[in-house]
């Protein structure tokens, strides 16, 4: 805990520290890319979500949304910070709600929305929480909903033409370890549907060794590539974290030199069991001032993970857990040590 300025100064020393020492180890830039790269001519953007305590998305029993006071907050919040290009994950009621509040306010933010796409193959043996075949019923029912979800991003693609920049189609359904697989063919598919009903560009989101070892196929398919990197999650330091993330995105780009990349999600936690001393506030405004610069050197759109904290993510039982502590805020609204101006 930060108790004095004099702490706080010296924290942000090291920040710094870190950050110089670390670019001539792993040259900041990437690859080269033009301006014409920029998702809505944005480098700085973020990933939102504005479940609060208590609220969730429909989990099989209906979702508890966010009220629409509390989605104007934190759209205002992100605003008067300097964010104008948010990233949301579906298209059930509360992203909707979300696209019309901004339309109806004149707010001015735009959205790189989400079509979430449920497994249509049963990943038990890929998926370490996924202890038991997913049914061959539900998965017919998933493809069902999948292209319902599929028509529903292309009514609001149309409906908001000024707010939806562009559309994502799935997020980490092809990675071997998740719990909503689909087939790369299957993705292709929708993708095809949503770029010849839309006049936005189209993205698919995957972990970075997916689209090193598997993703050339599906990245002729797309306007631009969606690279997700975690170096926390794999073990790195934060003074290690930057140059992670460098050697993840140049491999991208060796296998893919043709595509087009932005960095769909890429952040650190605050607080983490799995991650120990590594989590931080100091750790997360350090990766976050690394990231910007890196962002603005290769003309490259990185959306960072992500604005709130979210306490329905992960085991209810383990407050303390990785998935509930990525954002830039608290739950509540405050602002952690990277936001405090």
């Amino acid at each position: 805990m930060l108790n004095t300025l004099t702490d706080m100064k010296r924290t942000r020393w090291l920040c710094w520290f870190w950050l110089i020492s670390l670019i001539p180890q792993t040259g900041i830039q990437a690859f080269e890319q033009t301006a014409d790269a920029l998702i809505a001519g944005q480098h700085w953007a973020v990933a939102y979500s504005g479940f609060r305590e208590g609220q969730h998305p429909d989990r099989g029993d209906g979702a508890i949304n966010p009220s629409d006071a509390q989605i104007l907050e934190d759209l205002h919040l992100l605003i008067d910070h300097g964010f104008r290009l948010i990233r949301m994950y579906d298209t059930a009621e509360n992203t909707e709600r979300t696209l019309e509040l901004i339309a109806e306010h004149a707010l001015p933010m735009q959205v790189l929305l989400g079509v979430w796409l449920d497994a249509e193959v049963s990943n038990h043996e890929g998926c370490p929480w996924l202890t038991e075949p997913i049914p061959a019923a539900q998965l017919s029912a998933n493809r069902i909903r999948n292209d319902a979800a599929v028509d529903k991003g292309i009514g609001l693609a149309l409906r908001f033409p000024g707010i939806v920049v562009a559309i994502n189609v799935g997020n980490e359904a092809l990675v071997n370890w998740n719990d909503h697989m689909m087939t790369v063919e299957r993705v292709i598919e929708l993708v095809r549907r949503v770029k010849a009903a839309v006049p936005q560009e189209v993205t698919v989101a995957e972990n970075y060794e997916w689209w090193i070892q598997e993703g050339a196929g599906l990245a002729r398919e797309l306007d631009f590539i969606g690279v997700h990197s975690y170096p926390v999650w794999e073990g790195k330091s934060i003074e290690q974290g930057l140059g992670y993330t460098v050697e993840n995105l140049k491999a991208v780009h060796a296998a893919l030199p043709e595509a087009r990349i932005a960095v769909l999600e890429a952040g650190w936690a605050t607080t983490a069991s799995e991650f120990g001393d590594r989590a931080g506030e100091l750790q997360q405004e350090c990766y976050y001032r690394e990231l910007q610069q890196l962002a603005l050197e290769n003309q490259m759109t990185v959306f960072f993970f992500e604005a709130f904290d979210e306490p329905w993510k992960g085991d209810p039982g383990n407050p303390h857990g990785a998935e509930k502590h990525w954002g830039l805020f608290f739950e509540n609204r405050t602002p952690k040590q990277v936001m405090r101006k």
